[in-house]
């Protein structure tokens, strides 16, 4: 359980802890803690708290939300990036192999706040610290992220600057510049997923607070992530990996699917983040082929 700070009054502390528990925040001392860290002033502490009492996702509250150790902003409106989601993450940091003599292409589709994308760059290019082979080094990146909702466009626009990446509004690879056909090295995809009549069951949060658009996968979910797919050959580079992210009760279907079109795949999971990926890899040839084994992360509690 998180304490106050020594420079936070303890009643204060203690009022917005009793506020969030009466709205039913079940992690409410952490929530304080973070809203009073996040609050620049008493009235900011007041009108943050209600927000959350209200019902909004902690992270359009506090205007950021923590994902792989980087500090992402969220805008409110915004999809807010998923634990689960970094589980892709570590599977594409651990598929990028140099020596690179030019800088390695990343596109982050449906990229809401591009926080994939810019996870992926950290960690490739030694911004943040994580489980690299030593022999390899870091790896040269030009990001690029899209996404068809302008206000997510703009959130990760503000995300991947950091890292010099680039964000671009559009409808999946019609958002991207046509100089990427062929070049993409790491095309990496947290696309909606839900299918159409598991919305109502969503969290409040989600249901009422994140774009429709950003969770509504169509019938069986998968929707999006099948055209995500279907257009992944013409832009891969030789050698280049397709990284999709599921629930791991679709993702076995998904790479039967994919494998049944021609774009051999295999999934991988992690029952501890309740995460799934599906993966294909492209040959040197231009040929796509399942990846063989995937690399792991050690489990993680959510």
């Amino acid at each position: 359980m998180s304490a106050p700070s020594p420079s936070t009054p303890s009643s204060l502390f203690a009022s917005v802890v009793a506020e969030l528990r009466a709205a039913g925040c079940v992690f409410a001392e952490d929530e304080a803690q973070l809203i009073l860290a996040t609050a620049r002033t008493h009235a900011e502490v007041t009108a943050m708290t209600g927000r959350r009492a209200a019902g909004l996702p902690l992270e359009h509250v506090l205007g950021w939300a923590a994902f792989a150790g980087l500090r992402v902003t969220v805008d409110p409106g915004v999809f807010v990036p998923r634990r689960r989601s970094e589980f892709l993450v570590g599977q594409a940091v651990a598929l990028a192999r140099p020596p690179l003599t030019t800088p390695l292409v990343v596109a982050d589709l449906c990229c809401g706040t591009g926080a994939i994308g810019a996870a992926v760059t950290a960690r490739l290019t030694g911004a943040l610290p994580g489980p690299h082979d030593p022999r390899t080094g870091p790896v040269p990146v030009e990001l690029h992220a899209a996404d068809v909702d302008p206000a997510a466009v703009r959130c990760a626009r503000r995300t991947i600057a950091p890292f010099g990446g680039q964000a671009h509004q559009g409808d999946l690879y019609a958002a991207l510049p046509s100089r990427l056909r062929g070049r993409i090295g790491l095309l990496v995809a947290s696309a909606p997923y839900v299918p159409t009549g598991d919305i109502r069951l969503l969290p409040a949060e989600a249901r009422d607070h994140e774009p429709r658009i950003s969770l509504d996968g169509g019938a069986d979910g998968l929707d999006v992530v099948r055209r995500v797919a279907a257009g992944a050959p013409g832009w891969l580079a030789p050698g280049a990996h397709l990284l999709l992210e599921t629930s791991p009760l679709q993702a076995e279907a998904l790479a039967r699917d994919l494998t049944g079109a021609g774009l051999p795949a295999r999934a991988v999971t992690d029952p501890g983040l309740d995460a799934a990926t599906v993966i294909a890899t492209v040959t040197a040839t231009g040929t796509a082929t399942g990846t063989g084994t995937a690399p792991h992360e050690p489990p993680r509690r959510r």
